[in-house]
Formats: C-alpha cells, structure tokens, sequence
C-alpha cells in the first residue's frame, strides 16, 4: 500500500502508530503502564456501584431539568482499557449534547471472559436509568472498537430481557465478528490492531462460550433492536465486518446511519482528534444522538 492510500490528514501519525499493540506478551506491560496513570478528575464523579462495577460519571453544568444520557463502553480488545481513557471524549459529549454520560469499568478478559464484560455494561445501564437526574426513556448506548462490540451485544441483551430499552446504539468502529471475515485482514495500512491481535482479543473474550451467541456479528435476530450509527475507516481490519453488520441491521428494518472514512485505520479519531476528518467522525455521532434524543 502506498502511503498516499491513508487519508492526507493521517498519514504523519501513521508513520508513528504500530501496526499493532495488543498480544499476550505485551498485555502484561501495558496494563501496569495504565495503571500507572493518574485521570484527572474534576468534575467527574467516579462510583463504584454494589455490583463492584465501576462507574465515571459526566454531568452538563447547570442542568436543571432531567437530561438524556449516554452510557459509553471504553475499547481496548476486550482484555485491556479503562472507562478513564476516554475522559476527554464524554467531556465532549456532554459539552456538545448537554447529555449525562455514564462510563463503564466493566471486567476485562481473559480473567472474566464473556458474558462478565456484558453483564456488568447491563448492570450499568440498569443503574444509569435509575439516576433522578436522567431521563430513562432517552438514553442511548454506544462504544468504540471491543467497546462498540459490547454495546452491540449490549443492545441485543436489553431487547431481550425486561427492563431499560436503549432508543440508539453508536458503534464505533465495533469488534463484533470473531471471524473477522473480509478483504482486510492484512492491509499495510492498518493500525493499533491486526488479525493477529484480534485473534487474541476474542479468544480471550469468548472463552468456552458459543460464539454464535457472544458474538453479535454472528447473530442473525436482528430485528427490533434500537436504531444505530456505525461509523469505521476502510483501512480498518474491522471495515468489512462492520459494514456487513451495517447492512444486516437495516435487512431486518432497524435505521443505520454509516459512516465511512476513506483511508482512515483503526483508532484514528483518538490518535489525530484535532484533524478535520476526526471532527467530522464525532460530529457525525452528535448529530445522530441528537436525532435519537428529539433535540
């Protein structure tokens, strides 16, 4: 692949992002390095519910009246991440939709594989429903990479059980094939995760667990789940797939807004947040909350 393949505004940050990041070698080293960061947390209030689930939680300044909210799931392949890495990103959720946005700790693989990581997302949208400051009937559920596979299993789950009904899903450049079927599995343009990394990430995740069940990509009931943007680069391993996914939702009558970046790989929005490309990602997602919440 030639480098003018990735987008004009990414290719300086590609020369400097690995092809990949996660494997079982490097996992141990990574997850004592974000140990060792410290989150700022002024105006964040950091929970931790009965259950043992970790919640950050994001307030709009001066809201007098209940508001919609969003519980956003963190990435990071399942096995690795935290709900503070994403601190800028809810604060600029709340700063642009005036909305609460609940970020989860869930438990990461390959000590708790699946469905503890679902479980515990399910138990924190149960709790964000329950906050007086929250309107239940307005809240939308969404996550990038493993965290965008999760709020896919995550919607799946709330259709089928009686309790919180999510009215949007953002998915966000979504893990949610363990096949991971397509035409680029071995792109040179990829970054931060390859076929070898997901073939970790989901061994890690799935466990024993039927993957037919666990992962959404495989499940065919589709029908009658919230309405969803799906928003992944096309120098992504996760393109096809997602894209695939796309257009199932819509065969089974469920509204999808895409979001195609040409020449944009994996992660390119945190990497490069300040390029236009990455601006019009997250505008993207804000003008769909928007449309979902009736504001």
């Amino acid at each position: 692949m030639a480098n003018t393949d990735i987008h004009p505004e990414l290719r300086k940050a590609a020369r400097f992002t690995p092809r990949a990041l996660i494997s079982p070698k490097t996992l141990p080293i990574l997850r004592r390095l974000t140990g060792l960061q410290r989150p700022k947390n002024d105006g964040v209030e950091v929970l931790t519910l009965e259950s043992g689930v970790g919640i950050r939680l994001y307030r709009p300044a001066g809201a007098t009246t209940t508001t919609p909210a969003l519980l956003w799931i963190h990435g990071g392949g399942y096995v690795l991440g935290t709900a503070a890495q994403d601190d800028a990103l809810c604060r600029r959720f709340v700063a642009a939709l005036g909305i609460t946005v609940a970020s989860v700790d869930y438990r990461l693989a390959p000590e708790h594989p699946y469905p503890a990581p679902l479980e515990d997302c399910y138990t924190a949208l149960q709790w964000l429903a329950g906050l007086p400051a929250v309107d239940a009937d307005r809240i939308a559920i969404g996550g990038a990479s493993a965290g965008g596979g999760l709020a896919a299993a995550l919607a799946l789950l709330a259709r089928d059980r009686d309790g919180v009904k999510p009215v949007f899903q953002l998915l966000v450049y979504p893990m949610i094939d363990d096949r991971s079927v397509g035409q680029h599995l071995n792109d040179p343009g990829q970054r931060l995760w390859n076929a070898t990394s997901n073939r970790f990430g989901w061994q890690a995740y799935l466990g024993g667990a039927d993957p037919e069940i666990a992962a959404p990509g495989r499940r065919t009931d589709l029908a009658g789940l919230p309405p969803a943007w799906l928003g992944v680069g096309t120098l992504d391993l996760f393109h096809d797939e997602d894209l695939d996914y796309a257009a199932r939702l819509q065969a089974a009558g469920v509204p999808c807004e895409v979001h195609v970046v040409p020449g944009a790989f994996h992660g390119f929005d945190g990497i490069v947040a300040k390029a236009d490309v990455s601006r019009k990602f997250f505008n993207s997602q804000c003008e769909s909350l928007r449309a979902s919440f009736g504001s």
